[in-house]
């Protein structure tokens, strides 16, 4: 019967696809399966996505770092000429062990790396919102306005930067790059609470003003060298 040869031919034309298909995804898999890993910049390798996560937030530290240099800069100029201060600084971070120059960063495994950065991203974001709220119209009006814009741009450019070394650390987990017991916590976690208290009460003058911000300039140069050295330990053939 011509409609039984035409429902036979039918089903062994979709069988021969269905085995057609079945083998090209096997194969497929098998190649997903035993690829090599990839270098550093090849193209089409997973870990390149990585580099861009790198270089992006190397970029974003590297922009933060510039303002907060700049907003001390202008403390130091409105402050300076008219005060005698002399006297050793202490940053509400000092009690979060930090590598002191590249050879002891790059000793630092990468798990370490990792909690050092996010650790001091996590300690400011406090302090800069208590800075911003402190800052008085009435008085170094040119200074407080510009300084109050800026607290907000870093607070914004912290919140970034937060996120995307989060998200690159995630990142480097999946790759096998950062083990799993880097955690994320919270400020309070990181820096005890009584070193938060000075920057919580809200009553900043014009030497806590800029206190905080030669801290908050020596923090943000770490956070950008520290990524740096991070990337290079991540990727020993890239230029360091």
């Amino acid at each position: 019967d011509y409609t039984v040869l035409q429902q036979m031919a039918l089903f062994l034309l979709s069988s021969a696809w269905f085995a057609v298909l079945t083998l090209l995804y096997l194969e497929i898999s098998m190649r997903v399966g035993t690829a090599p890993i990839c270098i550093y910049g090849q193209a089409g390798c997973p870990s390149s996505s990585l580099a861009d996560f790198f270089d992006r937030v190397i970029q974003q530290s590297s922009r933060m770092h510039g303002i907060s240099s700049s907003l001390h800069s202008e403390s130091e100029q409105n402050f300076l000429p008219r005060r005698n201060f002399i006297g050793k600084r202490k940053c509400h971070t000092y009690s979060i062990p930090t590598p002191d120059d590249k050879e002891n960063a790059q000793r630092l495994g990468r798990e370490q790396m990792i909690e050092v950065i996010l650790r001091l991203l996590e300690a400011w974001s406090d302090p800069l919102s208590q800075f911003h709220l402190s800052m008085s119209p009435d008085q170094d009006q040119d200074f407080n306005q510009y300084g109050s814009n800026k607290a907000l741009e870093i607070s914004d450019m912290l919140h970034q930067l937060r996120e995307g070394v989060t998200k690159m650390a995630d990142k480097m987990k999946i790759l096998g790059a950062l083990g799993n017991s880097v955690t994320f916590l919270s400020p309070e976690s990181f820096v005890p609470v009584s070193d938060f208290s000075f920057y919580k009460r809200g009553e900043l003058n014009s030497v806590d003003h800029h206190n905080l911000l030669f801290c908050l300039n020596r923090d943000a140069n770490k956070v950008k060298n520290y990524l740096r050295v991070l990337k290079c330990t991540t990727f020993p053939g890239t230029d360091c």
